[in-house]
């Protein structure tokens, strides 16, 4: 048996300000864009259960991920051609595009494959133009593309996809199952054995992990097929060896193709906005969808959230201000956040400090744009890791091993940025986008020398500020003076989001978990945990209340542990001989902020390679 979770969006809970605007008129996809967007997934293969209880268990499964999918539910339940078993395929829908005409499962033309998927496919117009069978689509979503590309195409369906999506086919023709994760892991994604030797997926482990002897998060950018009964990785990008990061310096690519991952990240039919903190990666990204987002009075909505008085909230007004968006500022007190931790953690499924810190404020913040009406937001995620933009990267001690942790960080992102931005969302039935993490714009990003990510690189000798190859390609000294930000923005250096929501969160935080964990309950914590035993009492304090939520062994185990500081791996802990024996993942770890600032000049000059 197989059963497969890929929860969604949630109804809106109170809590926001009252919509004092229109509602959005978010720019319209041409007709063949996207109709549909399924995010509560549910399958199960080669059951032995009777049918009424397979679909009992289904619709049982589906309602612990609700909160994913509240626009509809479906479920289809068929008989394997293999006596006394059958298949159960079912989801929870959030209706991003297309009202109320794109439920799922999607199916074949024969109707013998049922699809259920939570994505977006971002090339399916041109996929649909290679198909060989040319017969009209049941539906105008962009994900049907992908089951008729199954039939055609078969095991590499997952790697011709541009996109962001996880999902199930389910194959009564063969009798075959077919699962599949992109690239970089935007949307979450477990699987599990079951007790009697079933394989089980969920894109939330609470679904799964009371049917499972174990539970392991299934690794981006690899499909599983019951065919070869394996998981295959289809995602192999050549740059993972420093040995093809050769590339010279083009600063119009770079542009070009984030403006590009940008724009086809706009599709959708319903209201939406863009997470801007004032720092430079969600400040590009507002930009470029102001630029495209339309005329007054529906003008593009932003959200900022933090401390009163923190760094964040005053740098994104002022962004706000620069591109005439309509700007929604909240903020929250660390008392509101430490009543939100549990909550926090059940829902991200983590116990990981660093997630943890910056997913609190997120969640607080999803929940107040979904009372607006929003239904997805663009996010600025992924970009510290292309572009080696967090503080410790500084301390790289040649463009090799830069690039290195770069490839790491990108690695490891499902496991950290990509599921708190996925689950802090979807908690409450927000879908975020990541334009950053687009395909294209990390090739570009990550095939150029490393040597230009160096705080003093071969290409820009005086540079000495984290990120400056995408900060020089939206310049305006390289554009003929048009101006994508304002200067002050474009050149401020990284604030982590949970340092940049206010210091008094992080440090608010470890007070109360000094106040409520004794020295005693402390000294049990390698007898307690000893898989990643928490270091300090913040660590074991969070560890507590994930533990409370998923008291079962392998729980533990879908996170990552080890050193890190200010969010570095732990390798490149040894740049440093002072970070050794240290635990703080915060950006200001060790003086790695204040040291990285004391660094940080005026706006460098272009190399003279870069190209406009």
């Amino acid at each position: 048996m197989l059963a497969l979770l890929l929860p969604c969006a949630a109804r809106a809970f109170g809590g926001a300000r009252p919509a004092r605007l229109v509602a959005s008129r978010a720019p319209r996809a041409p007709a063949a864009a996207a109709r549909t967007r399924a995010c509560g997934i549910l399958a199960v293969f080669d059951s032995t259960m009777p049918a009424d209880d397979l679909r009992l268990k289904a619709l049982q499964l589906q309602r612990m991920i609700r909160h994913r999918g509240p626009d509809g539910s479906g479920v289809h339940l068929t008989e394997s051609s293999e006596p006394g078993r059958r298949h159960v395929v079912a989801h929870e829908r959030l209706a991003i595009n297309g009202g109320v005409g794109g439920n799922q499962p999607l199916y074949s033309h024969d109707g013998l494959a049922a699809l259920s998927i939570n994505g977006e496919i971002y090339n399916h117009v041109e996929l649909r133009r290679t198909l060989v069978d040319s017969r009209p689509f049941a539906t105008g979503s962009d994900c049907e593309v992908v089951v008729h590309g199954y039939r055609e195409w078969g095991l590499d369906v997952a790697s011709r996809l541009d996109g962001d999506f996880a999902f199930v086919i389910v194959d009564e023709k063969s009798g075959e199952l077919y699962a599949a994760r992109d690239h970089i892991g935007v949307n979450s994604l477990y699987f599990g054995y079951g007790h009697d030797g079933s394989l089980w997926f969920a894109s939330e482990m609470k679904a799964i992990v009371g049917s499972c002897e174990r539970v392991m998060v299934f690794p981006p950018g690899h499909y599983y097929s019951s065919r070869t009964r394996q998981l295959h990785k289809y995602y192999n990008p050549q740059w993972t060896d420093v040995a093809h990061a050769t590339q010279p310096l083009d600063l119009r690519a770079v542009r070009e193709t984030f403006q590009a991952a940008v724009t086809k990240r706009l599709m959708a039919e319903v209201p939406y906005g863009v997470l801007l903190s004032g720092g430079l990666d969600s400040s590009l990204v507002a930009s470029l969808v102001a630029r495209q987002y339309g005329d007054e009075p529906h003008r593009l909505k932003t959200f900022s959230v933090g401390l009163v008085g923190s760094p964040d909230l005053a740098a994104a007004q002022r962004v706000a201000d620069f591109l005439g968006t309509d700007h929604y500022s909240f903020t929250f007190t660390v008392q509101e956040g430490l009543d939100a931790i549990s909550d926090v953690i059940y829902h991200l499924e983590t116990y990981d400090v660093t997630t943890i810190r910056a997913g609190t404020p997120m969640f607080l913040l999803a929940r107040k744009i979904k009372g607006l009406g929003i239904k997805m937001v663009l996010s600025g995620e992924g970009s510290d890791e292309a572009l080696a933009g967090y503080l410790y990267f500084h301390k790289a001690p040649s463009g090799q091993a830069l690039h290195e942790e770069c490839v790491r960080k990108l690695g490891m992102l499902h496991l950290y940025d990509c599921l708190r931005a996925n689950k802090a969302t979807m908690a409450w039935g927000l879908e975020v986008r990541v334009p950053f993490l687009d395909k294209d714009f990390l090739d570009v990003a990550m095939r150029t020398s490393p040597e230009y990510k160096l705080t003093k690189g071969k290409g820009a000798p005086t540079q000495q500020i984290e990120k400056w190859l995408m900060r020089k390609a939206f310049d305006d000294d390289q554009l003929d003076g048009v101006k994508f930000l304002p200067p002050e923005v474009l050149w401020r250096q990284k604030e982590q989001f949970s340092d940049g929501v206010g210091y008094s969160w992080i440090d608010g935080l470890k007070e109360h978990t000094q106040r409520v964990v004794t020295d005693e309950e402390f000294k049990t914590a390698k007898q307690r945990f000893p898989l990643n035993t928490p270091p300090t009492k913040e660590a074991y304090y969070l560890r507590t209340i994930f533990q409370s939520h998923f008291p079962h062994w392998s729980a533990a185990a879908t996170v990552p542990g080890g050193p890190s500081i200010a969010c570095s791996s732990a390798v490149a802990i040894e740049w440093d001989a002072a970070w050794k024996g240290m635990a703080d993942p915060s950006g200001r770890a060790v003086g790695s902020h204040d040291s990285a600032l004391s660094r940080t000049p005026a706006p460098a000059p272009a190399p003279a390679a870069a190209s406009k």
